[in-house]
């Protein structure tokens, strides 16, 4: 039996505990014990202390927060050279320099610090393995030892005797005790023999103690007390029978209330029992010791100052929570006798009668408090009708016409004209609301409004809202022009009333102005506040990052505003006239775009980026002649400028035109003979299938420019092309010559080595290249795949460790490593791969195709998600993106208006009803970018393909007659029909698989037939093909990885066999030789078969029919 744990284990000593003093045991404290003398101001031990508050440092956390702000003024921290050691500004706030501040201190510090790292480690191993040798761990004390543990045999093992201890098994396994009620007879006995004393003997008071009631007896050892036992009257006879016939009595009477005693049914009712049970819990969250003591102090605070109203507020909803409402509302109703004046009192008391006593308690609130607004609103709350509402409000009225929350309040409640003629009165009662003037300048006519805002100026001459809210309504209006003086009044105004013109404040009005549609006030109010309170120097920097603001904030116009304010102080600032026009190419129009960029070339005429932007522009519009006049502008302007040839040359090829093409790029090697543009000239020729005119250009271009290595590849490729390996090879070598760090010359090189089929040469190239280029993840990669293509995967896995070691972080070595492993080590390998590359686009692209390879979609499409978003730039991970999310088409009956919220977006969407208008944008929805919807809209085939998040190209086919798209209606058990798309489908690797092997073997079959015949597969002409049916089939029957052929017959062979085989030779017979069908060739069946496969690959490879 295990020994019993005891309940005081873990709890922490009572307050004035001491050990031992209860048997009598004494201690004694020496000097040792007590420690040093302390001082006078040292906060005192406390050992008995809560846990946070122990230690001395504990207790003055709450001191030395208080102080944290004060600085260290103590003479040990002063510096006759320094001064103190404080910083200067410690009291400040920290702010983006100083972080930038600290970043730069700290890698001070760091750099600093790793100037010696190197022998500061050394040094440190050193000291370590010196203290091990002298001081040795105890598992290596006994490592010799350990050894010769293997050489014990298991009986050796087995026979070893179990450490026991016979020591104190008395203590260690206590007997339990076994606990026996005591019958009642025992009390009933002992209390009719009891004895009531009511005096003290004298004899017992010696040595302060008492006595023992029996003679002789021993003096107890602690001040003695009287039992409640010996309390009890001796007299007094306890019947246990009468007080179980009490218990049944309770019982009965507890059971009468929830039943009929006339028909003996119950009267609880089932749908409302366990609402009751709830009304009948409190909802409290306290101890019940701790209501009580509340429910004290509140009642000692109510008698010591009755007109005391938060004392009868706090008791009043300590019994609403506690349950006893109704104990809560005779509470405050006292209340309200005892404070009469106290309005929270009478709304407190108001909140918890019920709706018509309620209504009692505010009228009687207002006899008491006629001037309280708040309590004319909750008696207006309390009203369920309208006209009631209204009575209420305009009686208040009539008491506090002053109060402008009450004018509102009745304004809410009346139609329009009748507003009017109550703001009108608004006004009058409270002339410095701003509210109110604006609200009745809403309401009135033109005229009518600037009369209502000229005297809100002459009332409230320092509010700026005022001033806005004209220009507004002057806008509206059309009166325009009027909008810039009325902004540039009130800014005047402003001042001269000593009110501080807030630039952030008026550019949030602004922005409202824009959000509400005031365009010109926007502007106005932009252009007037937009330089208030900016350095000079700073008004750039400051301008750019408030037009960044409130495109954030969706303010288009306000932005707008911002760059055409800084474009007329900033004329010939290139980067802003850059910025505005990238605004206008992401927010504006086209026309927008072209006027802004026509004014930038006109300032900025050197600028060739604004140049190229303003062609773009018209060539995407279709406007071809357009864009060519704005680069002959552009080449006046900037006549040797390398990118304006080429963009040039860009529009010629891209619209076909090859000669001009030509022509400018001879034109551009004469005027600007610049490396690009000997490429593009050689490229444009090699594309155009004039090798020998692209070899001309490339060794004209070499002669210039021998350092350009693109310029040794094209030459080596156009080699390769021609199948001269040789030149090829000596291009290549001549460019790692003139660029030895080229990472594509060397790996050109390589693979041209290795197509010839000289592997040694092309792993020498390679070893020869990192050489010459260490640390370069793309030779290393090439070195594995190129291992791992000759089949040599152990090589490959070696110099992936090498390449790992070399690299590190690299994120493209990691994505490779990870499926060099076998199925089950992919895993751990893509875990370490995410500890070193955490947010590399690569490593994050290999985890979601391991994910992919396993089938688990969900986390497959989250990884590829992440890898996008991390580098949009990538181009394999959106292929592989897009090969993941590409399924085959499926065809679903329902509505288009009833499908799932949850779906997915698609490729391809297909409508076969009629679409109205207002369905189109929710049927785009389903289109993820450069997905085609067809639908019939309006009437009319539309073809629709998304270009972008937020760009569409619509199409127009065809006239068509569809029935319409029915609207969403619910089903009979009150939900909607949605309808289920079909989940994204992803083919297994083992299908994909299948798929490729058998689209290769058909290609192979198909181009051997070709080179024989001269032709492609033909099927065989079949003669009554009803009689060829009627033969015997030969099927492959799969059985335990067997394949046997059989003949399968058919149910009319039995019966009419020989007729069949008269009809057989009459058609021999009457054929000529050469229609006879030849027998059918299953080409596919006999190549499969002569593959060097192991059989189940090949039966696999033929059981499935499906390409």
């Amino acid at each position: 039996m295990n020994k019993k744990k005891k309940p005081f284990l873990g709890m922490p000593a009572p307050l004035g505990y001491v050990p031992g003093l209860g048997r009598g045991a004494t201690g004694f404290t020496t000097r040792s014990d007590i420690g040093p003398a302390r001082d006078a101001n040292d906060p005192v031990d406390d050992r008995h202390a809560p846990p946070g508050k122990r230690t001395v440092g504990d207790q003055m956390k709450k001191s030395q927060a208080a102080d944290d702000d004060d600085e260290d003024l103590n003479d040990t921290n002063y510096d006759e050279f320094n001064g103190y050691a404080g910083s200067l500004f410690s009291s400040g706030p920290y702010e983006k320099d100083d972080e930038e501040a600290d970043a730069i201190y700290a890698a001070l510090d760091k750099r600093m610090d790793e100037r010696r790292k190197e022998r500061r480690e050394q040094r440190e191993k050193e000291e370590i393995e010196k203290y091990r040798m002298e001081r040795p761990k105890i598992q290596q004390q006994f490592s010799d030892l350990k050894r010769k543990l293997a050489e014990v045999t298991e009986e050796e093992w087995l026979s070893i005797p179990e450490v026991g201890d016979a020591r104190n098994k008395r203590q260690r396994n206590p007997r339990y005790e076994k606990l026996t009620p005591v019958p009642d007879s025992f009390f009933a006995k002992h209390l009719q023999t009891g004895e009531n004393h009511t005096s003290v003997d004298p004899r017992q008071t010696q040595f302060g103690g008492l006595n023992t009631p029996y003679p002789g007896g021993l003096n107890t050892p602690y001040p003695g007390g009287m039992t409640p036992g010996l309390m009890t009257p001796g007299t007094g006879e306890l019947d246990m029978r009468k007080i179980g016939q009490a218990r049944n009595t309770l019982m009965d009477m507890r059971l009468s209330q929830v039943s009929d005693s006339v028909s003996g049914q119950t009267v609880v009712d089932p749908k409302g029992y366990l609402t009751d049970l709830n009304s009948m819990i409190p909802t409290h969250g306290g101890d019940i010791n701790d209501i009580k003591k509340a429910r004290l102090l509140l009642k000692s605070v109510r008698e010591t100052n009755p007109h005391h109203p938060p004392a009868w507020i706090a008791s009043a909803r300590l019994e609403e929570v506690t349950g006893k409402l109704q104990v809560a509302r005779n509470l405050i109703m006292k209340g309200t006798e005892m404070c009469p004046k106290s309005e929270d009192v009478w709304l407190e008391a108001a909140r918890l009668q019920p709706g018509d006593t309620a209504k009692a308690v505010v009228a009687q609130a207002v006899r008491h408090l006629p001037q309280s607004v708040r309590i004319y609103i909750r008696a207006a709350e309390l009203e369920t009708d309208i006209r009631a509402k209204k009575r209420v409000l305009r009686k208040a009225l009539e008491h506090v016409p002053n109060s402008v929350r009450l004018w509102k309040a009745a304004v809410e409640l009346e139609e329009p004209e009748d507003a009017r003629i109550m703001l009108s009165r608004a006004v009058e009662c409270c002339p410095t609301s701003v509210e109110l003037w604006l609200a009745l300048a809403r309401l009135e006519t033109y005229e009518n409004a600037r009369k209502v805002l000229n005297k809100a100026r002459e009332n409230i001459p320092t509010d700026r809202h005022i001033w806005i809210t004209a220009a507004k309504l002057e806008e509206a209006n059309g009166n325009t022009q009027m909008v810039e003086k009325i902004i540039d009044r009130a800014i005047t105004s402003l001042r001269a009333n000593g009110v501080e013109i807030n630039r952030e404040q008026w550019i949030q009005d602004a922005e409202e102005c824009d959000k509400a549609g005031s365009v010109a006030t926007c502007q106005a109010v932009m252009r007037a506040v937009i330089g208030i309170g900016i350095e000079e120097e700073d008004r750039k920097h400051t301008w750019m990052e408030d037009a960044d603001s409130c495109v954030a904030h969706n303010a288009l116009e306000c932005a707008r505003a911002i760059y055409a304010y800084a474009l007329q102080v900033f004329p010939s600032k290139k980067s802003v006239w850059l910025r505005a026009a990238y605004f206008e190419k992401n927010h504006g129009t086209r026309e927008s775009l072209e006027a802004l960029l026509q004014r930038a070339v006109a300032h900025c005429p050197k600028a060739e980026v604004l140049w190229l932007m303003g062609a773009k522009s018209k060539w995407l519009a279709g406007d071809v002649p357009a864009a060519r006049s704005i680069l002959a502008l552009a080449f006046q302007a900037n006549p040797n400028s390398e990118e304006i040839w080429l963009a040039a040359v860009k529009l010629e090829s891209e619209n076909n035109e090859y000669e001009r093409a030509r022509r400018l790029l001879a034109k551009a090697r004469s005027s600007a003979p610049t490396a690009r543009v000997f490429m593009k000239s050689v490229k444009l020729e090699w594309v155009l299938g004039n090798l020998v005119a692209a070899q001309e250009l490339c060794e004209e271009a070499l002669k210039h420019y021998e350092d350009f290595p693109k310029l040794w590849m094209m030459k080596g490729q156009i080699e390769e092309q021609e199948e001269l390996v040789e030149k090829a090879r000596e291009a290549y070598n001549q460019g790692l010559k003139k660029c030895p760090h080229s990472t594509p010359l060397w790996l050109l090189l390589s693979r041209l080595e290795e197509k010839v089929g000289q592997l040694t040469r092309a792993r020498a190239i390679l070893e020869k290249s990192r050489l010459k280029n260490p640390k370069n993840p793309g030779l290393w990669l090439e070195s594995v795949r190129l291992e791992y293509r000759a089949g040599l995967k152990n090589i490959a896995s070696t110099l992936m460790a090498k390449a790992l070691q070399e690299c590190p972080n690299s994120g493209v070595l990691w994505s490779e490593a990870i499926f060099l492993e076998a199925r089950p080590q992919r895993k751990t390998k893509s875990v370490d791969a995410l500890k070193k590359c955490e947010h590399d686009p690569h490593v994050l692209l290999a985890v979601a195709k391991l994910f992919w390879s396993e089938r688990k979609i969900t986390k497959a499409r989250e990884w590829f998600h992440r890898t996008v978003k991390i580098d949009s730039d990538l181009g394999d991970a959106w292929a592989f993106f897009y090969k993941f999310d590409f399924c085959e088409p499926s065809f679903v009956t329902g509505n288009c208006l009833e499908i799932s919220p949850d779906c997915s977006q698609y490729d391809r969407v297909y409508c076969g009803a009629g679409v109205q208008k207002e369905h189109e944008e929710y049927m785009k929805s389903l289109l993820k970018v450069g997905g085609i919807l067809v639908m019939p809209l309006e009437e009319k085939l539309t073809k629709i393909t998304r270009t972008g998040p937020s760009a569409w190209e619509t199409k127009k086919i065809l006239a068509v007659s569809f029935a319409p798209l029915i609207q969403p209606c619910q089903s009979e058990s009150g939900k909607s029909r949605l309808v289920q798309l079909p989940p994204l489908a992803v083919r297994s690797l083992q299908d994909l698989a299948r798929i490729a092997i058998r689209g290769t073997i058909k290609k192979v079959i198909h181009q051997e037939a070709v080179n024989k015949n001269g032709n492609g597969l033909k099927n065989t002409p079949r003669f009554k093909r009803r009689r060829v049916r009627r033969r015997r089939l030969e099927t492959i029957v799969f059985l335990d990885k067997e394949v046997f052929a059989s003949r399968i017959s058919n149910p009319s062979d039995d019966n009419s066999s020989g007729d069949l085989e008269e009809e057989r030779r009459e058609e021999e017979a009457t054929t000529p030789p050469d229609a006879k069908p030849e027998a059918p060739v299953n080409f596919l069946r006999e190549k499969v078969l002569s593959l060097p496969l192991p059989d189940p690959l090949k039966y696999y490879l033929l059981y499935y029919r499906e390409k």
